[in-house]
């Protein structure tokens, strides 16, 4: 009976220590980062550097590292890249191919570290790697100085949104720790930085390999008052007040459902705060209502802010699905069109007229893009004309889409204002881009901007009827149009409602949204109950007779 009391005893301690552990991680806080340079200036060296000094790797990476590194034979010593080269071809050539993500924490901070490779051809990848980082860790080779590679990579690391930046003057013990080296490199850099429009950096004289200032002050540059890069790396600061006073803004990523009195719209916050009574927009179909809760594992909030990932409900019966945007009054923009800037990441080179998908979170729309208004030559930090895309070249581009979005420029949103191209028929990734402006010529989103009709009238005979006509109409301008009654939603996908009629306009809803995102216009002769927020845009006696029916065409 001892035995099990100690054993009991025990347990309970080492529960209580894991969740110590456990809440005392969870209040440290996120730094994303990564590593980019020229080709051997030592990045995977210096992450496997800061893992070792930082005394955070376990006895089996150890003896590993120290058995590989005997393989490996070198200099002598341990070879540090090991911890992060973990592609055979990477370790036969003692070069970065692949992103490698490493975490590790400290006291103080956890961190993600992204290591990017230096070759040219692998931009991509390094692209990839910026895309969710914070802080941009620049190394420079102290014998070679500011190099091209440093300029592509340091121009894309601005382009991704990433303002804090680290120059890592490294291998300072091969140009014997020389002052006037490291100020001579400082120099050249913070022109390169004025050309590109970085507001600062923080430069850190270093040896990756000997580990002087990486996560302590060595002896050999007494010169040097400044911070190791741990230090800084540990005390940076990220995100800012802004993220707190902007907009609300958030993508629904699911509508909950677990019964028939809740519906609720699940998502991550983008930015701003939200609380219960607010008035928010439903982009881009533009509809409003009022925040009534807002919910959590954990229970009802008071209050919600960035990157909090929460279920809204409504006080109003609104349509509202996945791929939409909640948004304060003037938290995002809805367009049609976008001028953005495009890394091209496909191995064919960008055709003009061709569709892709665009994604933007949550959104997924049919995109061509118009026109190639520039292609940066990275190397040279200058515009040229261009009418394609090939392999990682960065272009500026009109994109045109064939229905609104919402979203933000990518300067004040990057959950919002980036966005992927994906290759119709392989699917695969073949851009990354970047919101930059919404051209004036877009159009705004309107009610019947997704190409969806609801047909009214006093029976469903009536309805029927004007559904006819419209998609006649319709068809004498070029366009063609699907046509869904009620007696086929009644016999069909909504059998199961009965004579609800809410029920029914709902469901009838959220096929013609599905339809629409695919590009096909569909009239609904379906009742539309009292106080019933429609999709789309009611043709009724008036509004058939107003206008011409162009005038409800996008």
């Amino acid at each position: 009976m001892a035995t099990n009391a100690r054993t009991r005893e025990i347990a309970d301690h080492a529960r209580e220590e894991v969740d110590a552990w456990f809440e005392a991680s969870g209040d440290k806080g996120l730094l994303r980062l990564l590593t980019c340079g020229s080709v051997d200036d030592g990045k995977s060296t210096l992450v496997g550097r800061l893992l070792y000094d930082s005394r955070l790797l376990l006895d089996d990476q150890l003896a590993t590292l120290e058995s590989e590194s005997r393989k490996a034979g070198g200099e002598g010593g341990l070879d540090f890249a090991l911890l992060v080269d973990g592609l055979a071809a990477e370790r036969e050539q003692g070069i970065t191919i692949d992103v490698a993500y490493r975490f590790f924490a400290t006291e103080r901070r956890k961190f993600i570290v992204a290591d990017t490779p230096g070759h040219e051809q692998y931009t991509r990848n390094m692209a990839t790697g910026a895309s969710t980082a914070d802080l941009a860790i620049i190394l420079i080779d102290a014998r070679k100085g500011v190099l091209t590679q440093t300029r592509r990579h340091s121009f894309l690391v601005h382009l991704l949104g990433i303002r804090h930046i680290v120059l890592a003057v490294n291998k300072m013990d091969l140009v014997g720790h020389e002052q006037a080296r490291f100020d001579e490199i400082v120099a050249d850099y913070a022109e390169v930085a004025r050309e590109i429009g970085v507001a600062g950096f923080t430069a850190i004289p270093m040896s990756a390999k000997l580990g002087d200032n990486v996560v302590i002050q060595g002896p050999n540059m007494a010169w040097y008052q400044g911070p190791a890069l741990l230090e800084h790396l540990e005390g940076v600061a990220v995100g800012g007040p802004s993220a707190g006073i902007a907009p609300f803004c958030m993508a629904v990523q699911w509508v909950n459902r677990p019964d028939q009195d809740f519906r609720g719209y699940a998502g991550t916050i983008a930015s701003g705060r939200v609380r219960p009574g607010d008035s928010v927009t439903i982009l881009p179909s533009g509809r409003t209502t009022r925040i009534a809760r807002i919910v959590t594992a954990d229970g009802d909030l008071d209050e919600a802010g960035t990157d909090q990932a929460v279920t809204l409900t409504f006080a109003d019966q609104v349509d509202c699905s996945r791929g939409d945007l909640v948004a304060a009054a003037g938290g995002a923009n809805v367009a049609d069109a976008i001028d953005a800037s495009l890394v091209w990441m496909g191995e064919a080179a960008m055709v003009p007229t061709r569709p892709y998908w665009l994604k933007l979170g949550t959104q997924l729309v049919s995109a061509r893009i118009a026109r190639v208004d520039a292609v940066v030559d990275v190397n040279a930090l200058e515009d040229r004309r261009g009418f394609t895309l090939r392999l990682n070249d960065v272009g500026r581009v009109r994109i045109d889409l064939d229905r609104p979005i919402a979203a933000l420029p990518y300067a004040e949103s990057r959950a919002l204002g980036g966005f992927i191209l994906i290759d119709k028929a392989t699917n695969a990734t073949v851009a990354a881009g970047m919101i930059g402006s919404f051209p004036e010529t877009a159009a705004a989103a309107q009610i019947h901007a997704d190409r969806i009709y609801w047909a009214a009238g006093t029976d469903e005979e009536d309805r029927a009827a004007r559904a006819s006509r419209l998609q006649a109409r319709l068809g004498l301008g070029g366009r063609s149009a699907f046509v869904l009654g009620e007696a086929e939603m009644r016999e069909g996908i909504g059998r199961d409602l009965g004579g609800d009629a809410t029920a029914l306009a709902r469901r009838a809803g959220d096929v013609a949204r599905l339809m629409s995102r695919a590009g096909v216009t569909i009239i609904l002769a379906v009742p539309v109950p009292d106080g019933f927020s429609v999709p789309g845009s009611i043709v009724g006696p008036e509004a058939d007779n107003a206008r011409p029916v162009e005038d409800w065409i996008i």
